[in-house]
């Protein structure tokens, strides 16, 4: 060790402490006091920090973290050489920005019990070194010296490869040329019976790591694959094209422009939110320079631009706008954001990567993917009346199987009859929160409920399966009866504080009510709102005057299929503003942001990382609760609402 170490315990004043008192004798003390668990990247770097791109990250370092310890700077005057912290590292989004202000804080090595998926492969990516190993980490602070390789034990080798050469462009610099006849990536085993994502996986194999005649990929090993589709949005654009163009030349071209698209979807609403901040005018210019750079950077180098529309907002949400346009079954798909996976509800591979993975990709379609291990959902049974996709994913995330972390990093494959009783949109938002549980992604394989929904959308889209083998086998599966599951809701902090709703206390009043971003921003979400709303327009009720409702669309073609239904207009004589496209409020950019922390919002979206909506608190629950606690005033349910069974400060128009 040539620095400091910085403890994240839970004990905030120990965190404070340690900024003034950097004694190497109480490491051990700090070391010893429990540690922080589910250190998301909002709060390594709140979103709104993320309009930089460049060393002034390093001012930002863990400026989000709960309890509001460290100010701007406070870590990167620290410099620590070190940061340990507990479980999960890392969840939530994949943005680099995270790592990035990490590094330029002067941080080189990452110890947790723990690291999620995206967040890990950032840090390998830009060099810092992550270790779960706490042997390691006692014997440096007792003043060893180790060698790199101790680090990297539990890594493969092409990992372990990466991170000796600095990150991936030094990797990339030393990488052997195919015609050496020296292939780059892991080692192949026996051919074998192979999941879907198994089959995807070895098609798109990169010319640089051929599988063999009669074999097979091996689980836990990494491959350069081909993608099929690239996409990133304005909040990534810039700093991926900044390295793209230092590492490979300003006029280099994208490798198949074609299959690479640029969204400016998550700040398109930000400017009425950021005004009202002290600093409003610098972060609005910071949004624009975003949306100019990505814009140049997209005129330049071809690709499919979804911009803003005029009278505000997005032309889509990027995961929306991919899963109604782009994705097919089989596909391979990257994008700059964590809920990628949303495609998974046709069938295609899909995950969220960092600016460093989306850069190399636009050179050369790569991607390194470790081959994951699948976790079987099976889905039995059909939902009760006033149930839907959000309750069964809050289901999932409180199974022991997801509290024990045995999703961490595993493929979701939901399976089973249950599949045949759910649509694409519910589908959507079973695979859209697989991060959320922790893992790389989710997967339904491809029916005729899929096929119906591509004619539908898109006619021409390809049609291929690539069907698990009978053999094929899981790592775990999990069962859960549809008919069993109940309306839950996601407690303030995380989203796998799911609970069912009839165990919260209602003792509380609800200011904020948010029905929108890529999960609850879909066609049959606006079914669901309009369900509820319509019930209640119908018995003369509406959204009481102390309760700010929101509805927000996650493309044009939701908003249209919402007017054409009379959807609209119901929703505005009830007293919901309604929002056009984008991401807005999930992401603490839009309306629907809480501005103090006495505030109470319920949620369609994804996260309820502390910070993630502004400093207030957030339930996480299913289109139906958030309508009907729109109208309510408190937290219900529509049954509940309805019956008459909570006390309530809904009006009569």
């Amino acid at each position: 060790m040539t620095g400091p170490a910085l403890f994240l315990t839970e004990d905030p004043d120990l965190r404070r402490r340690q900024l003034v008192d950097q004694d190497p004798s109480r490491y051990a003390d700090y070391l010893a006091a429990p540690l922080l668990d589910n250190i998301s990247t909002d709060e390594i770097i709140p979103g709104w920090c993320c309009y930089w791109y460049d060393e002034k990250l390093g001012d930002f370092a863990y400026l989000g973290l709960r309890d509001d310890v460290f100010d701007e700077t406070a870590v990167r005057k620290l410099r620590p050489q070190i940061v340990v912290s507990g479980m999960s590292k890392g969840c939530g989004s994949s943005r680099e920005h995270a790592v990035y202000a990490e590094r330029y804080a002067g941080i080189e090595i990452v110890f947790a019990r723990s690291f999620e998926k995206i967040y890990e492969q950032n840090c390998r990516n830009v060099g810092i070194i992550t270790c779960d190993d706490f042997g390691i980490l006692n014997a440096l602070l007792e003043g060893a010296e180790l060698p790199l390789t101790d680090f990297n034990r539990r890594f493969n080798d092409v990992e372990r490869t990466i991170i000796d050469s600095g990150g991936l462009f030094g990797f990339n610099r030393q990488r052997p040329a195919v015609d050496a006849g020296k292939a780059s990536g892991g080692r192949f085993g026996a051919s074998r019976p192979l999941n879907s994502i198994e089959k995807i996986i070895q098609r798109n194999l990169s010319a640089t790591n051929p599988c063999p005649p009669n074999a097979s990929i091996v689980v836990g090993e990494s491959y350069f694959v081909n993608t099929d589709v690239r996409f990133s949005h304005e909040y990534v654009t810039p700093m991926a094209a900044e390295m793209f163009s230092h590492q490979f030349g300003d006029e280099a071209p994208l490798a198949d422009p074609d299959s690479c698209y640029f969204f400016q979807d998550h700040l398109s609403l930000a400017g009425a939110v950021l005004e009202r901040r002290p600093d409003g005018p610098t972060l609005v210019g910071r949004v624009r320079n975003l949306h100019e750079r990505q814009r140049e950077f997209a005129a330049a180098k071809g690709g499919t631009f979804v911009g803003t529309l005029p009278g505000g907002g997005s032309e889509a949400i990027c995961h929306n706008y991919i899963l109604e346009n782009v994705a097919a079954p089989s596909q391979l798909i990257i994008g700059t954001d964590s809920h990628t996976c949303t495609a998974g509800a046709v069938g295609a591979f899909a995950f969220g990567v960092g600016a460093t993975d989306i850069a190399n990709s636009w050179y050369n379609r790569e991607i390194l993917t470790k081959v994951p291990e699948v976790v079987q959902v099976r889905l039995v049974g059909q939902l009760r009346s006033g149930t839907c996709a959000k309750d069964i994913m809050l289901t999932l995330l409180a199974h022991p199987v997801v509290q024990s972390g045995k999703t961490r990093g595993r493929v979701l494959a939901f399976t089973g009859a249950g599949c045949a009783t759910i649509g694409i949109d519910e589908r959507a938002t079973l695979c859209n929160m697989a991060v959320e549980a922790r893992g790389v992604t989710a997967y339904f394989e491809p029916d005729e409920i899929t096929r119906d929904f591509l004619e539908q959308r898109c006619p021409n889209r390809p049609f291929v399966t690539l069907p698990s083998d009978p053999a094929a086998t899981y790592a775990v599966t999990v069962t859960l009866d549809l008919d069993r599951v109940e309306p839950m809701v996601s407690l303030p902090g995380d989203p796998t504080n799911s609970v069912p709703i009839t165990t919260v206390p209602r003792d509380f009043a609800v200011n904020k009510v948010y029905g929108g971003s890529c999960t609850g921003g879909k066609a049959h979400d606006m079914d669901m709102y309009a369900a509820v709303l319509s019930e209640a327009h119908a018995r003369g009720l509406k959204v009481p005057d102390h309760i700010d409702a929101y509805i927000q669309m996650g493309s044009s073609t939701v908003l249209a299929y919402a007017s054409e239904r009379g959807y609209v207009s119901l929703f505005e004589s009830i007293g919901v503003n309604v929002l056009p496209p984008s991401c807005g409020a999930c992401i603490n950019a839009g309306p629907g942001v809480s501005e103090s922390t006495e505030e109470i919002t319920v949620s369609a979206q994804n996260r309820n990382f502390p910070g993630r909506s502004g400093p207030g608190s957030v339930y996480l629950a299913s289109p139906y609760v958030v309508a009907a606690t729109a109208v309510a005033g408190r937290l219900c349910t529509p049954m509940e609402l309805f019956n008459g069974e909570v006390e309530t400060t809904c009006v009569s128009q």
